[in-house]
């Protein structure tokens, strides 16, 4: 699969680390960067390759190693090819690092600009047996200012037989005028399956055993780095025999083992504080780094809440997929509210993790506090067990089961009263005759229609209570003027005697003062007058509002205590399973307090 790279020009080593001896010597040998290497083909067997390349990304990528097999690609006995034979002079020169004609830098042991001047000098020579002279400058973004300002010249207008690949993990920090004069490649991290299943050809080849999880551990390790995992590797071959096991690897890194991560999980499903309890205390006798197991933790929830999403499992590129299969597996019968509640409670107590004295104790403590988050229900679940508690009240809710409040009409006019209000069995006081209209003669019956009830003479006689008519009266001002009605505050109609209205009214001081104008009781006379029929006369006993927030304080209470002893909130209580956290009164705005 791989060819071994660099053992002539090694021959007195004793030994060859992996990520040397399995360096890619083709295109086809890069691992996880494809979207690269096929341009790069393309540009070499279509003669359209560029004078400057830059590589950025990630260490441990490949950002050398192509900047090397594309030197062989150019300066190849048999190129340009996109596939070097890697048998001539030129390819086996630059695999051991000794062509006369490439130069492999080190930006950041050379980054002085007399560097940059001997290399531009350099340049203007030929090569000496290669179509090209191929500079290879790592770590680019190390140069100083005026290293790179005296590149600039050179970038720009580089002799025919020059060419340039600069290689860099920061390449934000290159001169844009650099920039702008390269093109440039973006090197991705690579994904754990793919460094997983190169380390298991590499063990094949070397005749070692080792398992799909261990190697997992080490990819995972390795962070999206070629190179770190198989420095990894190399680590864990010298330190063990021919078959390494799962806990050799765990032990030898140092890392969190996977298993710890569904232990706990399980462990917060099924409310086993002592098992959670167990896991901070062997985490702490192993001298295992709290916070990064804290860190591995909230990305395994995270996990898990894509999974129980569905459709997200391709989005767990970190994730090996007997690893998907086990979240899938543990999350069957655990709903996303829940998950949900418990990555947003673990995202918010990371900062107690980090600046406690005692992250073991913290930890134990923000386990104890996922232990109390209760299994959230779903809007679905929720809707369809209230309309199962809704028929098995009776299939609706009692009329009396709500108390409320006698609706006010938004425009009343005396001409359209409801037909269930009669006047009520004690007569109103007799009008006075001199300022009382004559009365409308009653309305004659239809022949044929059904008997309904006569329209009462006065106005004020279709309502059973003071209250009532105040009420309707209240609206009509406020209909007409709103800002009459406004000032009125906490009021109520004592007493009606013909032509005379005595109203009893609690407001503030501004209000006050408003009221008591005579412009305001003059324009609340023929208000009331316009509902009534009837010209009448009002008389206003103002107060100052006394102690208005204790009242309101003894309403909310009131309301409270009634909302606790409804029937319907007892049921759903016993019906969930639940209890009473908070309880909002609403105001005439609908805002909640």
């Amino acid at each position: 699969m791989h060819q071994q790279a660099g053992i002539e020009g090694t021959a007195g080593m004793a030994y060859l680390v992996f990520a040397r001896k399995y360096r890619p010597q083709q295109f086809d040998d890069v691992i996880g960067q494809a979207h690269i290497t096929r341009s790069l083909a393309n540009a070499v067997t279509t003669g359209r390759l560029a004078h400057a390349i830059l590589f950025s990304g990630p260490r441990g990528t490949g950002k050398t190693t192509v900047a090397r097999i594309l030197a062989k690609c150019v300066n190849c006995h048999n190129g340009p090819t996109d596939k070097p034979c890697n048998q001539c002079p030129s390819c086996r020169e630059i695999t051991t690092s000794s062509a006369a004609d490439v130069f492999e830098i080190d930006g950041a042991s050379n980054n002085k600009v007399e560097n940059v001047r001997e290399l531009r000098e350099t340049a203007k020579y030929k090569p000496s047996s290669s179509p090209y002279k191929i500079f290879i400058i790592d770590e680019v973004h190390m140069l100083s200012d005026a290293a790179f300002n005296a590149l600039l010249k050179t970038l720009e207008e580089p002799p025919a037989h020059v060419l340039f690949f600069f290689a860099t993990t920061e390449p934000n920090k290159i001169p844009v005028t650099i920039l702008s004069r390269c093109q440039r490649y973006d090197f991705r991290r690579v994904a754990i399956d793919d460094i997983t299943a190169h380390m298991a050809e590499i063990c094949r080849q070397e005749q070692m055993q080792i398992s799909q999880n261990a190697l997992a551990v080490i990819a995972r390790e390795a962070d999206g780095s070629i190179r770190d995992g198989l420095s990894l590797l190399d680590q864990i071959v010298t330190c063990s025999s021919e078959q390494v096991s799962d806990e050799q690897v765990v032990e030898m890194l140092g890392v969190i083992d996977r298993q710890v991560l569904f232990d706990a999980a399980d462990g917060l499903f099924s409310g086993n504080a002592a098992a959670l309890v167990g896991i901070c205390d062997a985490l702490y006798r192993q001298g295992r780094h709290l916070l990064r197991f804290y860190s591995e933790l909230i990305v395994h929830f995270r996990n898990l809440l894509l999974i129980k999403m569905g459709g997200a499992e391709k989005s767990l590129t970190d994730v090996p997929e007997h690893e998907k299969k086990q979240m899938a597996k543990q999350v069957e019968h655990v709903s996303e509210p829940y998950l949900s509640q418990i990555v947003n409670t673990l995202f918010s107590d990371e900062w107690r993790i980090r600046q406690s004295v005692s992250p073991r104790h913290a930890l134990e403590m923000t386990f104890f506090k996922l232990l109390q988050i209760r299994p959230a229900m779903s809007m679905d679940t929720l809707i369809e067990k209230l309309d199962q508690l809704r028929q098995e009240m009776g299939g609706a809710l009692p009329v009396n089961a709500v108390p409320e409040a006698p609706s006010e009409p938004r425009n009343p006019e005396p001409a359209a009263l409801p037909e269930n209000l009669h006047p009520g069995p004690e007569p109103e006081p007799e009008p006075d005759p001199e300022t009382a209209p004559e009365p409308a003669p009653e309305p004659a019956p239809e022949p044929d229609g059904p008997e309904t009830p006569s329209t009462p003479e006065d106005p004020a006689a279709g309502y059973e209570t003071n209250e009532a008519l105040w009420a309707a009266l209240k609206n009509h001002i406020a209909a007409q003027k709103p800002s009459l009605a406004a000032c009125m505050g906490e009021s109520q109609l004592r007493e009606i005697n013909g032509s005379r209205l005595v109203i009893d009214i609690k407001s503030s001081g501004s209000n006050i003062e408003l009221l008591d104008r005579k412009k305001s009781i003059t324009r609340m006379e023929q208000l009331c007058s316009e509902f009534l029929k009837k010209n009448v006369r009002v008389e206003l006993n103002i107060s100052r509002e006394a102690n208005h927030s204790e009242k309101r304080k003894q309403e909310a209470k009131t309301l409270r205590e009634e909302a606790l002893n409804h029937p319907l909130v007892d049921a759903a209580v016993k019906t969930f399973n639940g209890k009473i956290v908070d309880i909002k009164i609403l105001p005439a705005g609908g805002n909640a307090q």
